[in-house]
């Protein structure tokens, strides 16, 4: 058989991938960043991606406020709660001001309520407080993004 066979070609072209995969995979980051890590990037970070950014930070605190009070460690639930709200405010911000991603950050936000209102069903009376006025405030977070991409007397 010559090198030109197409079995050794299919064998070049799985090495080759192979190779490719394992040099990409080396270049990523192993895991997630943290919360700290991608707070520390906002400061430098571009309008653009300063809007993602925010959007990580309030998904993953808000992974972190789910996982709290379903351990009921409602004051951390509570901290990591008002990063979601935050950071989310920030994100729309963003979004708004640089007329990008404003889209994305309506659908996030969407989610993230959704997934609060979940969380609002599963914690006692007691706790239910710091979720609604979570809620109402990225309620108002949707309301301006949908007023900046649909403005009333534009056609």
């Amino acid at each position: 058989m010559s090198l030109g066979h197409p079995l050794f070609r299919c064998v070049r072209a799985v090495a080759l991938s192979a190779v490719a995969m394992a040099v990409s995979a080396s270049a990523l980051p192993s895991g997630e960043s943290t919360v700290e890590e991608l707070k520390a990037r906002l400061s430098s970070a571009s309008a653009g991606t300063r809007v993602h950014l925010c959007l990580q930070i309030a998904q993953q605190q808000l992974d972190a406020a789910d996982k709290l009070y379903a351990g009921e460690e409602n004051e951390q639930a509570q901290t990591a709660l008002t990063d979601v709200v935050a950071y989310s405010e920030l994100a729309r911000d963003y979004a708004i001001q640089s007329h990008k991603h404003e889209k994305q950050t309506e659908i996030a936000v969407r989610g993230m309520i959704r997934k609060l209102t979940d969380i609002l069903h599963s914690v006692g009376h007691a706790e239910q407080a710091p979720l609604h006025d979570a809620i109402n405030r990225l309620e108002h977070v949707r309301d301006d993004l949908l007023a900046a991409m649909f403005p009333k007397g534009t056609k």
